[in-house]
């Protein structure tokens, strides 16, 4: 038996970067994985490499982050057709590119602010009571290290970041004496469109390709006991620990 076998396992941001690596690793583990992404050619991309890999498929769902009341209905869904949700990694966000803060256009501001925070709420809100369902619920939630150390013209995605890190400490004291834990994951830096967009003339050869994280992701999802930290764990260090 695979280590996640009959775990039900949410994903954000699947259709790409450290999301898709994430649906991929999960999915290898055994877990059923529920992939949110905006592209559906991309889901459907996805869903073939998965099937290739398990003979299984995915459950795709083409939903932007920005959409609350979908976020809701999804929860609905996952009540009905399984009845708990075992793992939840929120992995979708956006960069929203790099602007003087007082150049941001107040839609601009809410857009980036809705996909890379309010989001988060929205998923707590509509996936805790299914978490509680299973038994050993487990929430990661990628972060960035621009969270600790922003910089010219990062306001919105370190403001989100560092609101995000705010919101899932407070969550995970909050659920503390239940089954379901919550973790903040720092990937450091890694060779995906945001980093790209972010830093256009930087060799992408030079970069950690995100398939390096899913194993990671998968331990932190397989962890049946109530040891997950609550400082950010970051793949950095837990990747020197596996060299050492």
């Amino acid at each position: 038996m695979s280590v996640l076998d009959g775990r039900i396992a949410l994903v954000t941001g699947a259709s790409r970067g450290i999301g898709r690596a994430a649906a991929l690793a999960l999915a290898g583990a055994g877990a059923h994985v529920v992939a949110v992404a905006r592209t559906q050619g991309a889901l459907e991309e996805l869903d073939d490499e998965i099937r290739k890999l398990t003979g299984a498929p995915a459950t795709l769902v083409p939903m932007d982050l920005g959409n609350g009341d979908g976020l809701d209905q999804l929860g609905l869904a996952i009540h009905q057709r399984h009845g708990k949700l075992d793992i939840l990694v929120h992995a979708g966000a956006m960069l929203g590119g790099l602007w003087p803060v007082a150049h941001m256009s107040p839609t601009h501001w809410d857009h980036v602010v809705s996909v890379n925070l309010t989001s988060a709420y929205r998923l707590i809100r509509s996936f805790e009571p299914l978490l509680r369902l299973s038994e050993a619920g487990r929430a990661i939630v990628l972060t960035s290290g621009v969270a600790e150390r922003p910089r010219a013209f990062w306001g919105a995605y370190a403001a989100t970041k560092a609101g995000l890190e705010a919101l899932v400490r407070c969550w995970a004291d909050e659920i503390e004496s239940t089954n379901v834990r919550a973790v903040l994951l720092d990937p450091n830096v890694m060779r995906t469109r945001m980093r790209a967009e972010a830093f256009p003339g930087e060799d992408p050869e030079t970069l950690v390709d995100p398939s390096e994280i899913g194993p990671m992701i998968v331990e932190l999802a397989a962890k049946t006991d109530l040891s997950l930290p609550k400082e950010t764990v970051k793949f950095s260090a837990w990747k020197a620990a596996q060299v050492a």
